[in-house]
């Protein structure tokens, strides 16, 4: 399965909201080993061009991946 496809579903699977860490650990036990950080970062800007998910971050070193639904919007800069 494709790096994007498995980042979306694991997602989906934890009630569509994950951390970066936690999405790692899960992308590990799937693949069997941990994916580098250049594959991650890729699957989710490959992700989020698409709107297919939402990344944000909240410390430094973390990261909010949540996927976008019907009843969610994101608005680029300067978009209204």
């Amino acid at each position: 399965m494709p790096m994007p496809n498995l980042v979306v579903a694991i997602v989906k699977k934890r009630r569509g909201v994950i951390l970066d860490d936690e999405l790692i650990r899960a992308l590990k036990k799937e693949l069997g080993i941990e994916p580098s950080e250049a594959e991650l970062n890729a699957a989710l800007l490959k992700l989020e061009i698409n709107g297919l998910v939402h990344v944000s971050q909240i410390t430094k070193s973390k990261r909010r991946i949540e996927v976008i639904s019907d009843e969610h919007t994101f608005l680029a800069v300067d978009e209204d």
